[in-house]
């Protein structure tokens, strides 16, 4: 039985508009104005968990933060791309996660900051995670890659093209993620109805602005159309009222056929990146999430 919480949300977002970013392409080209004129705050809450420790550098115009468990040494490292659309910057929530994963896995998060449309697009903000994450293993060893909704695309990205230069990462953990940017699943309209967060409209134009003029297709952009052999592990989570669950079980249907070691989490009910959010099912998938990353970067 779904829990209070899990009942009450989704009307909640319906009254407050969450998918007015989505459901309209004008609403997706309103968002992208806004952010330009008044970018979001990115910086982590001052409430964040006491036992992980707060660094911050900036590399080449990207703020980098750092997140070190202070219990002991950290025996590993994990790059975590935050989602948001490509146009929304990291949230509460996310921060929350991402310390999650330092303190329970005991390892070191790396979060970027990375440029948003339209000055990001998908091509260097790849580039630049897949350097994060050598920069992570020469420093704290064996590194996996995180990454919610969008933040699911840069970094299968990055491990595709780190594959390709013969790196196998021990973990790529995967929450909600975006793998295809052409919107073209034939089950989305079928999901639609029940996802009160997310839209084909507003999914279309920020994917092309994300794109930087490369074809929706290309791996770097959408990896759901990469060749997904000789990647490590794969864990994806997702939830049933998403119009991104689809593609996951694309993704798992063809990463299983490749041969790659793949582990589909889904929730009955549960909204987009549920794992973040304050339910029951969502914290039973965090616990989840941080075991993996334990289990795979523990030496």
């Amino acid at each position: 039985m779904n829990d209070l919480a899990s009942l009450l949300i989704p009307p909640a977002m319906r009254a407050l508009r969450f998918n007015r970013t989505f459901v309209t392409a004008e609403g997706a080209r309103r968002r992208i104005r806004e952010a330009t004129v008044r970018p979001d705050a990115y910086g982590p809450p001052r409430t964040l968990r006491r036992d992980v420790r707060v660094d911050v550098v900036r590399d080449r115009g990207w703020p980098v933060y750092t997140l070190t468990p202070v219990a002991g040494p950290p025996v590993g490292g994990v790059v975590y791309a935050h989602g948001g659309g490509w146009v929304n910057e990291i949230k509460r929530q996310q921060w929350a996660m991402a310390a999650d994963v330092a303190a329970g896995a005991g390892v070191v998060v790396t979060v970027p900051i990375y440029p948003l449309v339209p000055w990001g697009t998908a091509r260097p903000v790849r580039d630049r995670v897949v350097e994060l994450v050598r920069e992570s293993a020469e420093r704290h060893g064996r590194t996996g890659v995180l990454g919610d909704s969008a933040g699911g695309q840069i970094v299968l990205s990055a491990a595709l093209a780190l594959r390709d230069d013969g790196v196998r990462l021990p973990a790529t953990v995967l929450v909600s993620p975006a793998l295809d940017l052409t919107w073209s699943n034939p089950r989305i309209p079928e999901v639609q109805p029940s996802d009160p967060w997310l839209a084909t409209p507003g999914g279309v134009v920020l994917a092309e602005a994300w794109s930087g003029g490369l074809p929706l297709t290309d791996p770097v952009v959408s990896p759901l159309f990469g060749e997904l052999a000789g990647l490590g592990p794969l864990t994806v989570f997702t939830g049933t009222r998403d119009v991104l669950n689809p593609d996951a079980h694309l993704l798992a249907q063809k990463a299983r056929a490749a041969g790659v070691d793949v582990e589909l989490v889904e929730a009955a009910g549960q909204l987009h990146v549920y794992p973040v959010l304050p339910t029951a099912p969502g914290r039973a998938a965090a616990e989840v999430l941080v075991e993996r990353f334990s289990r795979a970067l523990r030496p």
